[in-house]
C-alpha cells in the first residue's frame, strides 16, 4: 500500500464528515440510522445519496449547487472518496458527508422514508452473467433502495455502459417502474431537459476518461414502484 493511500486512510479517521462503521456496527442498530438530518446535518433538508461515489465529484458538485439539500457519498474505498471529503471539509461545506461501507448494507444505515434521491454514477456494469446480482440496478438493489426512499423519491443512473443502460431500461419497463426520462447520449442529443440537475455540468473522473475515449454517456431517471 502506497504512503499516500495510508495517509488518506489516517486522515479519514479524523475528518468530521467521514463515517466508517464496522460491519458489526451496521448490523446492530447503527445510531445514525434515521438520524442523519438531526445528528449530522443539523437540519430537515432532503437527503441525497451517491452510490459508488469514487472520488466524490458528484456529491461535492451537487452539494455546492444545491445548498438546500444534504448529500452523502457512499463507497467502500475510503482512499478514493478522501478527495471529496477533504475538499468539502476545507471549503467549509456542511451539507455533504461520506460513508464508507458496502452498498449491500445500505438499508442498515438509513431508515424508511429517510432518503429523497439516489445517484448511481458510473458503476461497474458487472457484465458477466454470474455477476448479475452485483449490478447496482439489479432488482435486489432496487428493493433495498425502496426500503429507505420516500414514495416519490427519484433514482438517477449515469453510465458509459450501453449494456447497463439497456439492462436497466429493459428491467424497469418490464417491472412497471416509472421511467421519467432516458437519454442514450446526453452530450450528442440536441435536446437538454431543463429539469435534469447538472447532468452535463458535473463530470466525474471516470466520465472524463470515458468521454475522452469517445464513449457515449447515457442517463436514466426513474422511480421505484
Amino acid at each position: 500500500m502506497g504512503k499516500n493511500k495510508i495517509a488518506r486512510f489516517e486522515e479519514n479517521k479524523v475528518l468530521p464528515n467521514v463515517f466508517q462503521p464496522t460491519r458489526e456496527e451496521a448490523l446492530n442498530n447503527y445510531p445514525l440510522k434515521g438520524n442523519w438530518r438531526k445528528d449530522v446535518f443539523k437540519n430537515d433538508n432532503p437527503i441525497v445519496l451517491e452510490l459508488g461515489c469514487g472520488k466524490g465529484e458528484y456529491s461535492v458538485g451537487l452539494a455546492k449547487a444545491f445548498p438546500e439539500k444534504n448529500f452523502i457519498g457512499i463507497d467502500i474505498k475510503g482512499a478514493r472518496f478522501w478527495f471529496g471529503a477533504k475538499e468539502a471539509h476545507t471549503s467549509g461545506m456542511n451539507n455533504v458527508a461520506f460513508l464508507r461501507t458496502q452498498i449491500e448494507l445500505i438499508e442498515h444505515f438509513f431508515a424508511e422514508n429517510e432518503v429523497d434521491e439516489i445517484w448511481i454514477t458510473f458503476p461497474d456494469p458487472q457484465i458477466k452473467y454470474r455477476r448479475t446480482k452485483h449490478r447496482l440496478t439489479h432488482p435486489d438493489f432496487l428493493d433495498r433502495y425502496k426500503k429507505i426512499m420516500k414514495k416519490e423519491g427519484v433514482v438517477h443512473l449515469k453510465t458509459d455502459s450501453e449494456f447497463l443502460h439497456g439492462y436497466t431500461l429493459g428491467y424497469l419497463q418490464g417491472a412497471g417502474h416509472d421511467i421519467i426520462t432516458a437519454h442514450h447520449d446526453i452530450y450528442g442529443a440536441p435536446e437538454y431537459e431543463p429539469g435534469t440537475p447538472l447532468l452535463r455540468e458535473i463530470q466525474t473522473y471516470y466520465e472524463q476518461l470515458f468521454s475522452a475515449k469517445g464513449k457515449t454517456i447515457t442517463y436514466i431517471r426513474f422511480r421505484i414502484k
